[in-house]
């Protein structure tokens, strides 16, 4: 995990720390504050995660990263031992999240580090915190691997929102460990990993008690956090091993997960960045720096597909599905953090429509019956999630030699606009060929649900089941961009005469515009209908919170950010807005 200065410090706090460039890359040899235990995995079917932080090892310099208290690089190193856990471990049925250190579990994100850090790095930081703590529910809920906490000493805030992530939480009874969210009262924030949504969602904490809870900075303990449902069961002290191996033996006990199976090796990603994009082997961007904006192409599967399922196996992170997810993952949270002001992502795709279909047809298969191909499967639904939530606009440019279909095809229905070359380009530009197509499959109808719960097709038409349906008639027939425009499924269709300049005038339109009334538009539209935890955590809990963390009663000279640690109070603009 290496980071190099880049001089990107947000706006809205000049004093912030310059925001260095990130990478995501890592590996449990290289973690710094987790450790991964799978001593007798194979046996018991357990396997720990224990946060054990290097105070001096924060991401970036000016802060400690004391109490257990973690930044961005702690949870590059979580997310990375979620994938691992789940691709490379399928032996492993439960997961024991604890910490290394006695009587303090986790004290959440480091304060320091909050104060200093620009509002873009706040946002990201809390997002993809987010996105790692709904992947470990992901993987409780689709693979089978249930998570526990085991909390061994005091948890708060962020500390307690990662026990919230877990299935069940456990809670050592030695008269001082206990569970609180005190961003509230002592920093004038929220919890901002879906603290409060979890307590009352999933934990399901009565409302009165929940505010009690989350305005109460000692937080609760013992009997009564039982009682008040924020912990399963707490557990005294001597009998404190035994009965954290019973309650995950328990769990693994319970397992879908196969026995007897082999994982698969996640090998460090291949890439080639420079000042104008980053190049892998399925994915590429290209950064037009001058007009704010990055053109992705995902190269759709080429050289024949595997013949059984043991090749797909044979051929692990090589197989074209599961080598693209990795890879796009990489690039959306590489954009996302270190590219902010290509505030335009182009999306396309380039290569053959049935050989796309013919590998999602594997997928379909056989997700249901054999744990790597359902990985992958729910793999590619989180890394579509993560799109969907990434403050950038999102266009699709489905033109010929597009292989827009099936599982990508969800690429540009993510997308804020979809527009169709309806004809073919100048033979001069070398694009002379078949009319672009799309084609519907059925994973287009539920494979890959958003936040909210509902398939992007579904939440395209919201309201309208009736054309929900008569598009399912559709699946598995090439649909030309005049049909397309017909049944909805794409915003415009230029002829070839026009098709440059009207992208081009819509491009300049969208780059005129204020990218923050952007950010707050596209989110609105993009989450529709009923809510989940899940989608109040990003759609809600998340846009309130950014709000209040740059309001001056949490980040002004005088909040509640700046006086942490001083002894002095905040002084509180006191007016309701």
């Amino acid at each position: 995990m290496t980071t190099t200065e880049n001089a990107a410090a947000g706006p809205t706090d000049p004093d912030a720390a310059e925001i260095p460039k990130i990478s995501f890359d890592t590996d449990p040899a290289s973690y710094k504050h987790w450790t991964l235990d799978l001593d007798g995995a194979a046996e018991t079917g357990v396997a720990y995660l224990r946060l054990d932080i290097d105070e001096t090892a924060g991401l970036v310099p000016g802060y400690e990263l004391k109490m257990n208290s973690y930044d961005l690089g702690v949870d590059i190193e979580l997310y990375d031992a979620t994938q691992r856990l789940r691709f490379e471990h399928p032996e492993v049925r439960a997961v024991v999240v604890t910490s290394g250190k006695d009587r303090n579990f986790c004290a959440g994100a480091n304060i320091r580090m909050l104060a200093q850090s620009s509002h873009p790095w706040k946002v990201n930081f809390c997002k993809f915190t987010n996105e790692t703590r709904n992947g470990i529910e992901d993987a409780t809920t689709s693979s089978g691997q249930t998570y526990i906490a085991a909390v061994n000493g005091t948890a708060a805030g962020g500390g307690y929102e990662l026990a919230l992530a877990c299935e069940q939480i456990l809670l050592i009874d030695d008269n001082s460990s206990a569970v609180s969210l005190p961003e509230v009262p002592l920093l004038g924030v929220l919890p901002g990993t879906g603290g409060l949504t979890r307590v009352i969602d999933k934990r399901k904490v009565r409302k009165d008690r929940a505010d009690v809870f989350a305005t109460k900075s000692e937080g609760i303990r013992g009997r009564q956090a039982v009682e008040w449902k924020l912990v399963d069961e707490t557990v005294p002290k001597r009998a404190w091993d035994e009965t954290v191996r019973e309650r995950a033996a328990e769990a693994a006990a319970r397992s879908s997960r196969p026995a007897g199976a082999r994982g698969i090796t996640l090998p460090p990603l291949q890439r080639e960045e420079t000042d104008d994009g980053i190049t892998y082997r399925h994915v590429s961007a290209a950064f037009d720096r001058a007009q704010g904006l990055v053109e992705i192409t995902v190269h759709g599967p080429s050289g024949g597909v595997p013949e059984s399922l043991e090749r797909v196996h044979e051929l692990g992170a090589d197989f074209w599905p599961l080598a693209m997810t990795r890879e796009l993952d990489d690039l959306i949270l590489r954009l996302r953090a270190n590219e902010l002001e290509l505030g335009t992502w182009i999306i396309r795709t380039k290569g053959d429509v049935e050989d796309a279909l013919a590998f999602e047809r594997i997928i379909a298969e056989h997700s249901g019956d054999d744990w790597l191909v359902n990985e992958i499967r729910h793999y590619f639904k989180r890394v579509l999630k993560r799109l969907d939530v990434t403050s950038r606009s999102l266009i699709a440019l489905i033109e010929p030699g597009s292989c827009f279909a099936g599982a990508l095809l969800e690429l540009a229905l993510a997308c804020d606009r979809q527009y169709m070359l309806d004809g073919t380009l100048d033979e001069e530009a070398g694009e002379q060929g078949d009319e672009a197509q799309i084609v519907l499959s059925e994973s287009n109808f539920g494979a890959f649900p958003m936040g909210n719960g509902l398939p992007r097709l579904a939440s395209r038409f919201y309201g309208d089941d009736d054309h929900v349906a008569k598009l399912r008639q559709e699946v598995g027939r090439r649909i030309s961009a005049r049909e397309a425009m017909d049944l909805g499924l794409v915003t415009d269709a230029p002829d070839d005469i026009d098709w440059d300049d009207e992208i081009r005038i819509m491009l300049e339109e969208r780059a005129s515009l204020s990218p923050d009334a952007l950010t707050g538009m596209e989110a609105n539209h993009r989450f529709v209908g009923p809510e989940t935890m899940e989608s109040r955590i990003f759609s809600r809990l998340t846009a309130w919170q950014n709000w209040i963390f740059v309001r001056p009663n949490a980040s002004g000279p005088e909040g509640a950010l700046r006086k942490y640690g001083t002894g002095r109070k905040a002084d509180f603009d006191r007016r309701r807005v």
